[in-house]
């Protein structure tokens, strides 16, 4: 736990008790500094009342005493209309933070290494994580990942937090200060939250804000947006800009290529016998990890090592079970559109289970992978809109719940046969219809899988 004994004379209110809330609470405790609490939910200001949190009723609070809001990052202070709390948090010119501040402030000697983009944060979170702790480096990895920020151990100077980290969080951060930020890429998404696209990019862009002289930019340039951040960014004076792409070589950069990584002096390393990380999209954040930890002076042979035994990343085109010639892929965290295309273009022959809240366009984007897939079993809320989508395109069913989704797709691979195939639960959409979380969605089905007949487990145990 980190200790906050910084902030002692301070007092917060914290809105939003699941995971990140939580911590911040009992970090607060711990440190003897005030706080009250509230969430709308009641169990979850039961869990907390549980740990000892103040809960007060949002009308109760009185303003004047209390220094910031440490609000959850899910919960919405602007758009797409604030909660009430933040709302009145704001009339009353109070900061409105998230926990991620909070451990900068009580962190100030430790490095820091943020990373974000619409997909592929947590894989490269992750993967840089896993490949500092090989080479022997002391890191913790958290944020929108794993644990809540302030869960984590204290580092001090000889640390380096590997945080992976929302628009949500991004545009919640006051003094943070990222030493080596990584950008990976930016397709739509959260407009709701952000107002447009411009918005969404804005918000983003806050991890390169108080940058200082002697840091790092690692910037995926493979989306015209990401290449206009780039060229902001290498115009600034003493802090690199790294640029990452794939396909084709740039200058000063990292490149990945049908599964070889090109470094800025042309040292090539050849990475695509690595099955915890399929297809080109990997590449890149393989490529960006690769990029963060030469810039951390890990020797080359140590991140070989580390990217060649990553262990890869739970509900993300996580292998959970096989049954003869068809393997079970739980690709649960592919909340969004843009996140299955890179699922879908990893593989052939899908049995494709989707589903859930439909996210901006659905699936028309998918398009072409279609090929790709062999039939689709479509699950909750965005059954009727992805019909439609998929209607004359390829073949479908209406199956409404997972487990009659993976039964269905079971029964199809058995039947039809033919070789290697695979059944992929991707769904394209958020999970809060059905389940908790999209971990919550992604422990089931691996549940599940494992459970077939015949079914031998693969990858890590629940």
């Amino acid at each position: 736990m980190i200790d906050l004994g910084v902030l002692k004379g301070s007092s917060f209110v914290v809105l939003g008790l699941a995971r990140s809330g939580l911590a911040t609470v009992r970090a607060l405790r711990a440190a003897a500094i005030e706080c009250m609490a509230w969430d709308d939910n009641a169990p979850a200001r039961e869990a907390a009342a549980e740990i000892g949190a103040s809960l007060v009723e949002p009308a109760a609070i009185d303003w004047s005493a209390v220094t910031a809001l440490v609000i959850s990052p899910g919960i919405p202070n602007r758009l797409p209309k604030p909660h009430r709390v933040a709302a009145a948090a704001r009339a009353a010119g109070k900061a409105i933070i998230c926990d991620i501040e909070l451990l900068a402030r009580a962190q100030p000697q430790a490095r820091y290494v943020a990373i974000t983009g619409t997909n592929g944060k947590s894989t490269t979170t992750a993967l840089i994580g896993h490949i500092l702790r090989a080479a022997g480096r002391r890191c913790e990895v958290g944020g929108n990942i794993g644990r809540g920020a302030l869960d984590l151990a204290p580092l001090g100077a000889e640390g380096s937090y590997v945080l992976e980290l929302s628009s949500y969080q991004l545009e919640l951060l006051k003094t943070f200060r990222a030493h080596v930020a990584v950008w990976l890429n930016i397709t739509p998404d959260h407009i709701d939250r952000h107002g447009d696209l411009a918005g969404y990019v804005t918000a983003k862009e806050n991890i390169f804000a108080r940058q200082q002289l002697g840091d790092c930019a690692v910037i995926g340039i493979d989306d015209e947006p990401s290449r206009n951040v780039h060229r902001r960014l290498a115009a600034r004076p003493g802090i690199a800009a790294i640029p990452v792409r794939l396909e084709e070589p740039v200058p000063g950069g990292v490149t990945y290529r049908a599964g070889q990584l090109v470094d800025a002096d042309g040292y090539a390393v050849d990475f695509s016998d690595v099955p915890t990380l399929p297809g080109d999209h990997n590449g890149q954040n393989a490529a960006c990890a690769w990029a963060v930890c030469r810039w951390l002076e890990v020797p080359r042979e140590k991140i070989v090592d580390g990217i060649k035994s990553y262990p890869g990343l739970p509900h993300r085109q996580e292998q959970v079970a096989a049954v003869g010639n068809v393997v079970y892929i739980n690709d649960s965290k592919a909340t969004n559109a843009d996140a299955t295309a890179r699922a879908l273009s990893s593989y052939r022959d899908i049995y494709w289970i989707l589903g859930g809240q439909a996210k901006e366009g659905g699936v028309a984007p998918l398009a072409p992978w279609f090929d790709r897939i062999r039939h689709a079993f479509l699950i909750g809320e965005a059954t009727e809109l992805f019909a439609g989508q998929l209607e004359g395109k390829l073949p479908y069913s209406r199956c409404g719940d997972l487990k009659s989704a993976l039964d269905a797709a079971h029964a199809h691979a058995e039947r039809v046969g033919q070789g290697a195939a695979v059944v992929l639960l991707s769904p394209a959409c958020a999970s809060w219809d059905q389940w908790k979380s999209y971990e919550h969605r992604g422990d089931a089905f691996r549940a599940m899988a494992r459970a077939l007949p015949g079914a031998k487990s693969l990858g890590r145990a629940a």
